[in-house]
């Protein structure tokens, strides 16, 4: 049985089901890597160069933690375009190639192509060239993506009842997972979900809030149709798909009554980051809006302390009969 390390970052937390699937439908033996730690990070630092991002240096540690197991493959794709007429940040289609570079000890990666900004075409056929590795029954290879697809949309109709990505995983995988307790606030979370549910890189900020008496609400949960409807309210359409989906989630939720306040967490060093956080910090006008930027130095004993104080202005503020006041303006 051949055996396929998946790194546990980047797009992990909203394609792992489908891969894991596919992989093991042909017959493959899937193996992840553990959850991000300290020590992640600080193999990450050592192997990635200074600009890229925080999520790419915590994922280039995950990778040299299965280096160290003995993989037939490791599963890398080269991400481009998730839907049509929409990108993904420029930084993650040279992946591959920087892990190349970086590793000496590196199994054989599979860096499949993911492109359909114009066609699906060639991701199926990249399919089943993948396919191709494990088995010569190409009728087996169709069976293995399309049951795939259906574990990952089943994984995504999880997060919707308002779990987070990494619980819909869990949940998923047959594990358990507590129902978070209702609180006396409602917090729109905003982030792309590859720090946002990375309890490492956000700190655990979704567990902190919900200890804070907070009710949280996360992209994923929304329906997509508002979203895009939200999104395409802005003058110049946002080809970053996750950016897109942020300014649409942050201007849906801005209107709705029941949202007390939104927070967005990015990267410091996220090109998109920097211009969806200023978009959204200035279409913003009904809610309180709190921007958290987190890097590889930053500390717990802060990110708590701005967490409470935003709670208690909303709390404050309810008791007072105040408004909110907007973010930007």
């Amino acid at each position: 049985m051949k055996q396929v390390g998946i790194p546990h970052g980047l797009f992990y937390y909203y394609y792992y089901p489908l891969w894991k699937t596919f992989f093991t439908d042909l017959g493959a033996n899937v193996i992840s890597s553990s959850e991000s730690n300290r020590l992640t990070l600080d193999q990450g630092i050592k192997l990635a160069v200074d600009e890229t991002c925080l999520p790419i240096k915590v994922y280039f540690g995950h990778v040299q933690e299965l280096c160290r197991q003995h993989l037939d493959y490791i599963f890398i794709p080269r991400l481009v375009s998730v839907e049509p007429k929409s990108y993904i940040c420029p930084k993650f289609m040279g992946v591959p190639d920087m892990i190349r570079a970086a590793f000496d000890n590196l199994p054989p990666l599979i860096d499949i192509t993911i492109d359909v900004s114009k066609s699906d075409r060639p991701l199926k056929q990249d399919i089943m060239r993948v396919g191709s590795l494990f088995t010569n029954n190409n009728n087996r290879i169709k069976q293995a993506y399309t049951h795939a697809c259906q574990e990952n949309r089943f994984c995504r109709l999880l997060a919707r009842e308002g779990y987070t990505m990494a619980e819909a995983i869990s949940l998923w995988e047959g594990q358990q997972v507590q129902n978070p307790t209702s609180g006396d606030l409602n917090i729109g979370v905003l982030g792309h979900g590859y720090s946002l549910y990375d309890r490492y890189i956000s700190m655990n900020l979704i567990e902190r809030l919900r200890k804070m008496g907070c009710n949280v609400f996360l992209p994923e949960s929304l329906d997509t149709g508002c979203i895009e409807q939200q999104a395409a309210t802005v003058p110049k359409r946002v080809f970053w798909t996750l950016g897109r989906k942020m300014v649409g989630s942050a201007l849906y939720m801005d209107k709705r009554p029941d949202i007390d306040g939104l927070i967005y967490l990015a990267c410091f060093g996220c090109g998109p980051d920097s211009l969806i956080g200023e978009i959204i910090e200035n279409k913003v006008k009904n809610k309180s809006f709190m921007m958290l930027t987190i890097d590889e130095h930053s500390g717990e004993g802060g990110l708590v302390t701005r967490l409470e104080a935003f709670c208690d202005m909303l709390r404050r503020r309810r008791m007072r009969g105040e408004g909110n006041l907007p973010a930007y303006g």
